[in-house]
């Protein structure tokens, strides 16, 4: 695994916007990474509109690819998520990016990226906050960003009692992100094996249905039979048909990995909501779930 140098100080990012457009403004994010210490460079596509995207495929691609090129870029952030980045990652050229990595930075939409540099390269990505959800954030959401991009501690400790958790241990690679877009990238060369590892999911308004659709597709792929462990994050917005599914979105996922051993752990703070903690995507990680707590090791 080549782990991309951590930021100091005086280093230089970028924002860039490979999926959907900004409404207004990422003021707030510039002025926080400055607080940081940090340089901010503001690509083109950060202000860029075509249709619902942010610029077309080819400025989108052409603005991510002189982000992840330029050697005095030290991380790379999605402005936003969206839809757009699997519309042009078959576009983007990393031969510069495995030898000289950075961090790249993002949710949501930007599943498309996690999976396919970690799978492709042994990279690690960040899952986090993007600039234009800084301003919704919370303070710890944005301490955990820092904390990450610094390379301080990210174990992490946590209590729910919304659903009652599987205890158990495992240790394996940190993989997954959106549910919607792990389901759209099966079978292409963004996707990889599941096998051995912590897979982490969230979603936001989708249908009970849907998320039922969607995990029916992953078990029948057998993306779930060998798992280490399974990670929860937020399932927000979610919308109920008429009549209703007749499952909260807890038990859907459940039924799909119960005849399974691995732990899991529901309620982890990530995902399309404030508190959207820091996940080190591609990294080793220990699981450990005791009844109410979950607890996230670091291992590399």
């Amino acid at each position: 695994m080549k782990i991309p140098e951590f930021l100091k100080k005086g280093d230089k990012v970028a924002i860039v916007c490979p999926a959907s457009y900004i409404k207004g403004d990422i003021d707030l994010a510039v002025t926080v990474l400055t607080e940081w210490g940090l340089e901010v460079e503001v690509g083109e596509t950060v202000t860029s509109q075509f249709h619902q995207f942010a610029g077309t495929d080819a400025l989108r691609a052409a603005d991510l690819q002189k982000a992840l090129d330029d050697p005095s870029i030290k991380a790379v952030f999605a402005a936003r998520g969206g839809y757009g980045t699997v519309r042009i990652i078959d576009h983007i050229n990393f031969n510069r990016f495995r030898k000289h990595p950075k961090w790249v930075i993002g949710f949501s939409d930007i599943t498309v990226l996690h999976s396919h540099i970690h799978h492709r390269f042994n990279i690690p990505t960040i899952h986090g906050q993007m600039p234009k959800s800084f301003e919704d954030s919370s303070k710890d959401a944005l301490e955990s960003l820092k904390r990450a991009l610094f390379g301080q501690k990210m174990d992490f400790t946590y209590s729910q009692t919304d659903y009652p958790n599987r205890s158990g241990n495992g240790s394996g690679q940190l993989i997954g992100g959106n549910l919607a877009i792990l389901q759209s990238i099966l079978s292409s060369k963004s996707d990889g094996k599941y096998d051995g590892k912590v897979l982490f999911i969230e979603d936001v308004g989708e249908s009970h249905y849907n998320i039922d659709r969607m995990l029916w597709t992953l078990k029948r792929a057998k993306k779930l039979d060998k798992l280490a462990g399974l990670i929860v994050g937020g399932f927000t917005s979610l919308k109920d048909s008429d009549p209703a599914f007749g499952q909260r979105f807890e038990d859907i996922i459940m039924d799909k990995v119960r005849a399974y051993d691995f732990p899991v752990a529901f309620g982890y703070p990530a995902g399309h909501i404030d508190n959207n903690h820091s996940l080190i995507m591609g990294k080793n990680i220990k699981l450990r779930v005791k009844n109410e707590e979950t607890s996230l090791k670091y291992l590399d």
